[in-house]
C-alpha cells in the first residue's frame, strides 16, 4: 500500500477523535461552562450539522480544486475549528467552533476516498478506502479513550489542543507523501450534480441514511447500557467503548477485499448481519461475557457497511465521484442523528435500555431492503455499470480506475 493512504488514516485518526469525543466530555464541559449536560448536548449536534452542510457545500465549492491542495485546505480548517473549540471564551464560541470543525469532515473524508481509490491497483480500490478508515475505527480504541482521559486530567481545552496538533501533522504528513493529482479537465460543479442525481447513487445515500441508522441508535447509548443493562461498573465505560472501536477496524479490515470481490453480496451480507446482532443483543447483553461479545461484532458488522455503500456511491458516479462521495458522509450523520433520536425515543417511552438496538434492527431492515431494491433494479438499468453477484473480474474491471479517476 502506498505510503500516502498513511497520511489519509492519519487525518482520518484526527476527524474520528474530536468527532467522537464530546460524548465523554459532556459533563466536564457542561461545568466548566456553567450549562447543563442535555445543553451541551447541542455540541455534538453541532458537529454533525456542521458535517451534513459542509460535505456537499465545500465538496461543490472545491470542485476544481486539485485533490492535494483541496485536503490540505479541509484538514487547515478542521485544524482551526479545534483550536477555535479549544480557545472558545464561552458555549456559544464553543458551538460555533464544533460546527466549524464538522464541516470539512464529509468534503475531506469524500475527497480522501477518490484519492485513496486512485492510488492502488485495479481491483483493490475498495481496500484502499478501508485503510484510510483505519484511522477513523483506531481513534475510537485509542484516540478517543485516550482524549477523554487528558480531557477529564487536564480540561476538556487541552483535549481540543492536542487534536489540534494532530491536524497541523496530518497536512505536514499530507503535503509529504499524497503526490499531485489534476483534477480531470471536464470536472466541475454541474458535472458533479448530474452525478449526484443518478437513481443508484440517491439509493445508496438512502440506505447509508437507514442502515446506518441502526448502527448509532445503540451506540449513542452504549455507555448507559454498560451501567444500566450490561451491569458493568462506570469504569468499564471505556473498555466497552474501545471493544466496539475494535471491532470497528476488524469490520474495516474484512470489508476493503470482500468489498472489491462482490460489492452487492458484501452489503447485503453486512446489512443483514448487522439486523442479526440488533435483534440478539437486547438478550445477550444478560450476561456479560456474552454483552461484551455482541459489542465486538456490532462494531464489526456495523462498521463492514460503510466501504461498499462508499464504493456503490463512487463507482454509480461514474466520471464524477466526489460529491456523491462527500454526500455519503451527509448520509451517515444524519443517520447519526436520527439512530440516535429513534433509539432516545424508545428509552423515554419506557421500552428498557436495550430497546435502541430493536429500533435500530428495524432501520437496518429498511435500509437491506432499499439496498435490494437497488440491486435489483440496477439489473436492467441502460448505461449503468453493474455491480453485482457474480459480476466477478470483469466487474471489477468495469468501473474502477475510469470510476475514480
Amino acid at each position: 500500500m502506498p505510503l500516502a493512504l498513511l497520511a489519509l488514516a492519519i487525518s482520518a485518526f484526527g476527524i474520528g477523535t474530536t468527532e467522537f469525543v464530546m460524548m465523554g466530555l459532556l459533563p466536564n464541559v457542561a461545568d466548566d461552562l456553567g450549562t447543563s449536560v442535555p445543553t451541551a448536548g447541542y455540541l455534538v449536534s453541532a458537529y454533525a450539522l456542521g458535517v451534513v452542510l459542509g460535505a456537499p457545500l465545500l465538496t461543490a465549492v472545491g470542485s476544481r480544486v486539485p485533490r492535494k491542495r483541496m485536503l490540505l485546505l479541509l484538514m487547515a480548517l478542521f485544524t482551526l475549528g479545534n483550536l477555535a473549540s479549544a480557545l472558545a471564551p464561552g458555549f456559544g464560541w464553543l458551538v460555533a467552533g464544533r460546527f466549524l470543525a464538522g464541516l470539512p469532515h464529509g468534503a475531506f473524508f469524500g475527497v480522501g476516498a477518490v484519492v485513496a481509490a486512485r492510488l492502488v491497483g485495479e481491483g483493490r480500490q475498495a481496500r484502499g478506502v478501508a485503510t484510510m478508515f483505519l484511522g477513523l475505527t483506531v481513534a475510537n480504541i485509542v484516540g478517543v479513550p485516550a482524549a477523554t482521559l487528558l480531557g477529564q486530567h487536564l480540561g476538556w481545552r487541552a483535549t481540543f489542543l492536542v487534536v489540534g496538533v494532530i491536524g497541523l501533522g496530518s497536512m505536514a504528513a499530507l503535503g509529504r507523501l499524497v503526490p499531485h493529482i489534476p483534477v480531470d479537465a471536464q470536472q466541475g460543479l454541474g458535472r458533479e450534480l448530474r452525478a449526484l442525481g443518478n437513481r443508484q447513487v440517491l439509493l445508496g445515500l438512502l440506505t447509508a441514511v437507514l442502515g446506518f441508522a441502526g448502527v448509532f441508535a445503540v451506540y449513542s447509548y452504549l455507555s448507559a447500557m454498560t451501567t444500566e443493562a450490561m451491569g458493568f461498573g462506570e469504569s468499564s465505560v471505556t473498555l466497552v467503548l474501545a471493544l466496539f472501536g475494535i471491532g470497528m477496524t476488524l469490520g474495516a479490515l474484512a470489508a476493503g477485499p470482500l468489498t472489491d470481490r462482490a460489492l452487492r453480496p458484501t452489503l447485503y451480507g453486512s446489512l443483514t448481519a448487522l439486523a442479526v446482532v440488533l435483534v440478539v443483543f437486547p438478550f445477550a447483553v444478560q450476561m456479560k461475557w456474552a454483552a461484551l461479545v455482541m459489542v465486538v461484532l456490532l462494531g464489526g458488522v456495523g462498521f463492514m457497511t460503510t466501504t461498499p455503500l462508499q464504493m456503490l456511491v463512487m463507482k454509480k458516479a461514474k466520471d464524477a465521484p466526489t460529491l456523491a462521495s462527500a454526500s455519503n458522509h451527509s448520509a451517515f450523520n444524519l443517520a447519526n442523528a436520527g439512530g440516535a433520536w429513534l433509539g432516545g425515543a424508545a428509552i423515554a417511552a419506557g421500552w428498557g435500555w436495550t430497546s435502541p438496538a430493536l429500533v435500530g434492527a428495524v432501520l437496518t431492515v429498511a435500509g437491506l431492503a432499499v439496498a435490494v431494491t437497488a440491486g435489483v433494479l440496477d439489473r436492467g438499468g441502460p448505461g449503468e455499470s453493474r455491480v453485482v453477484a457474480g459480476a466477478g473480474t470483469r466487474g471489477a474491471r468495469d468501473g474502477c480506475h475510469a470510476d475514480v479517476a
